[in-house]
């Protein structure tokens, strides 16, 4: 069986990547023979008088070939005698640097183009850069134009000296430096006798023998859940793709977040069972018992995965408005969606230099180091660690719209007490988030929520019943669902806290850990309610919510001018 090579062309407008690569294709004869008529129809009525213009050959959009310049990713797939391939022809332009980090997402290597008469520009730097923040390990630095220098071994050796520095620099791992000329075909496929001082290998004699397997192998054996599989009451299955490692019948998995162990029943390759399975393989694993797993979830052996709600990322920023910290979005990690915020843009990087510039917002195409936290701990690690779990991407809440994409560099620990309420007595511990304040910020046009500095309470403190955006009553019930503890206040002080199996309603008003008021009047109300969130963790949470639970009872949202005044 052929090795796959996945490979990006990127680099500087009109460089020649989308020529190189139909120059490659045509030149292997990878083409079928109405392609090959097509392009030659099509070159005789375009701009090279005639001549064959390989770039005909992937810029497929109209407006690619009237203004002359690539606008968006294509992707080509093609196999030679040595190997197969999936190439992506990536834009030039810095105004579509996000459609060239798509791209590269997917790439083991980048064949960067340079124009041999103007030699590494900024365009280069940013996009050698943003290579190596999507994970990309091998470099092809392909000085093209060639032609227009006469084919002199000086100039490129002067460009030759820079990319070693670049590679210094960014601190790239393994490059290879290659001159040609796209146009004419010189070191494209065969070996140029217009070069004879250059003593490598053309372009496809290199990306056919590239061994890029080195740095693939992560440690243990994961598979995020992508779906859980329940064609019957008999049958519950994990579906997903294994990302590293590999998996037998009978060995011991742990799922995560929750941490619950069990024993592997049955492994399916679609609908045959198999006893084992390898990376990159979909598959269907039975569990021996019931474990606490849905879509998000990470099953792992050995591979040191973390769990955590805070981390460190680099960020290229996409969207077209600006990133403002404290903006709400989506975050996108392996399989798993949840709500997730910027709290801090710790510097942005000059594409050219590399220096870290102070900056309290982000504009596209920059990037710059941030400090994330979800709304829930997830299962993550560092992007060079474990590839699939340390890549995220943030969308947009209301446009749903991608607006960032990045790379985890590190994980904050969580600490034994997350921030926000803790309510404790005994062996009781609830988190609650009562005391939270909402802010609708003017200056991004989204609510904040402001936790206050950690504190906590037990029986006999005191307790804060107004703030800028709640106000509660003298004596009410806080009644924790997710840690199933009832928090009684009496004339602002904590009267008891105890276990919901043991809470007893005697007709105070009721909140949730956040706060919101419970619609429960009557005992039997109450315990309605409870035998209904127990029946809503499993089917719909937000049904149950929208009926029991009002936001307006005891809070509000106050207008605030500027987040980071608050």
């Amino acid at each position: 069986m052929r090795s796959l090579l996945k490979f990006i062309t990127c680099g500087s407008v009109d460089d020649g990547k989308s020529t190189l690569i139909g120059h490659l294709l045509y030149d292997a004869k990878l083409l079928y023979a109405d392609q090959e008529q097509a392009l030659l129809l099509d070159s005789k009525a375009g701009s090279r008088s005639g001549a064959i213009d390989y770039s005909l050959l992937l810029d497929g959009l109209m407006a690619e070939r009237e203004q002359g310049i690539t606008i968006d990713a294509a992707y080509r797939y093609f196999t030679t005698h040595a190997r197969s391939f999936i190439v992506a022809d990536t834009p030039g332009h810095e105004e579509y640097t996000r459609n060239m980090a798509v791209g590269a997402s997917f790439a083991d290597l980048a064949v960067i183009l340079l124009d041999a008469s103007q030699g590494v520009l900024v365009q280069t730097r940013r996009h050698a850069r943003i290579c190596a923040l999507m994970g990309i390990r091998y470099f092809v630095f392909a000085v093209n134009k060639m032609d227009l220098i006469g084919f002199e071994q000086a100039p490129f050796a002067a460009i030759q000296a820079d990319i070693f520095r670049l590679k210094e620099t960014l601190g790239l791992e393994h490059i290879y430096v290659i001159p040609l000329s796209a146009t004419e075909g010189d070191n494209v496929t065969e070996p140029s006798p217009r070069l004879p001082w250059y003593d490598g290998e053309p372009l496809m004699r290199y990306l056919e023998g590239v061994d890029i397997t080195a740095h693939t192998v992560e440690a243990g054996f994961y598979l995020p859940v992508q779906r859980v599989c329940r064609p019957d009451h008999t049958f519950r299955g994990f579906q997903g793709q294994i990302e590293a490692g590999s998996i037998r019948v009978g060995e011991e998995i742990t799922a995560l977040p929750s941490g619950e162990k069990a024993l592997v029943k049955k492994i399916y390759l679609t609908d045959q069972e198999t006893a084992a399975a390898s990376s990159g393989r979909p598959v269907t694993l039975q569990l021996d018992r019931e474990v606490d797993v849905s879509r998000g979830c990470v099953l792992t052996r050995e591979a040191g995965l973390a769990v955590a709600k805070s981390f460190s990322a680099s960020l290229l920023w996409m969207d077209d408005s600006v990133l403002t910290v404290g903006k709400d979005y989506f975050v996108k990690l392996g399989t798993k969606l949840l709500p997730g915020a910027v709290n801090a843009i710790h510097y942005k990087i000059d594409v050219n230099s590399g220096e870290h510039l102070p900056t309290r917002q982000l504009k596209k195409n920059e990037i710059a180091f941030c400090e994330i936290t979800l709304s829930e701990a997830a299962v993550l690690d560092r992007f060079h660690a474990h590839k699939t779990l340390g890549e995220l991407v943030l969308i947009d809440r209301i446009s749903h719209m991608t607006s960032a994409c990045g790379v985890i560099s590190d994980i904050k620990q969580q600490e034994d007490r997350p921030a926000g309420t803790t309510f404790y007595h005994r062996n009781l511990l609830a988190q609650a988030d009562i005391f939270e304040e909402f802010y609708y910020n003017l200056e991004i046009r989204t609510i904040i929520k402001q936790r206050p500095d950690r504190k906590s309470y037990t029986v006999g403190d005191e307790v804060p019943l107004k703030g800028e955006s709640y106000c509660y009553p003298a004596s009410f019930d806080v009644i924790v669902l997710k840690d199933q503890i009832a928090v009684l206040v009496r004339d602002k002080k904590i009267e008891n806290i105890c276990a919901l199996s043991g809470y007893v309603y005697t007709g105070f008003p009721l909140t949730n850990g956040r706060g919101f008021g419970i619609l429960a009047n009557t005992a039997a109300e109450v315990a309605l309610f409870l035998s209904e969130y127990q029946l809503a963790k499993r089917e719909n949470e937000a049904h149950f919510f929208n009926k029991w639970i009002s936001f307006s009872t005891y809070r509000s949202v106050i207008f605030h001018d500027d987040f980071w005044m608050i």
